[in-house]
């Protein structure tokens, strides 16, 4: 079976990768949603709650899974049995740092390729960091993550509001 891993922080999962994930099935017989637990970004959900978030909007997805995973994206791959790793663009800005990594995987393992799938422009603009920001500001999301995503977010943010408030007091 051709597999191919899909890797990222999802913090949180947007419209935009499950729209890449649902592409990329129609590529590979089996996709693994690879959330990594080591990034230089500092998540507002857990592991366990990304991982939640994840395979409740991927329910109903037969041949996706969803794992956590440390390291090196191409030696978990190795572990899948994957034969490519899955990665999104969205902007030109994108290209330039997914290009210098998949350079770096290629080197290091050059047996698995990446494959690129361009987001459709109606996502183009969307990225988790702004979900994040605008949730904050009590935006609406839900053109932007499953209901799942959002009802997450709207309680991640009140309970911060909450503990700020108690901390004031």
């Amino acid at each position: 079976m051709r597999t191919a891993i899909y890797p990222g922080t999802f913090d949180p999962v947007t419209n935009g990768h499950l729209d890449i994930l649902i592409r990329g099935k129609e590529l590979f017989e089996g996709v693994t949603i690879a959330i990594a637990a080591d990034s230089k970004k500092t998540p507002l959900f857990t592991l366990g709650e990304r991982m939640e978030l994840l395979i409740e909007a991927t329910k109903d997805m037969p041949n996706v899974n969803v794992r956590v995973f440390e390291g090196l994206t191409v030696e978990f791959a190795r572990k899948c049995g994957a034969v490519a790793i899955l990665r999104g663009l969205r902007a030109l800005s994108d290209f330039e740092y997914e290009f210098q990594l998949a350079l770096m995987n290629k080197k290091i393992a050059p047996d698995i390729e990446t494959v690129f799938l361009m987001t459709q422009s109606k996502y183009s603009f969307i990225s988790s960091s702004a979900i994040k920001w605008a949730s904050s500001l009590h935006a609406g999301v839900s053109d932007f993550v499953t209901p799942n995503v959002e009802k997450a977010l709207m309680a991640k943010f009140s309970n911060l509001r909450s503990e700020v408030h108690d901390e004031d007091l």
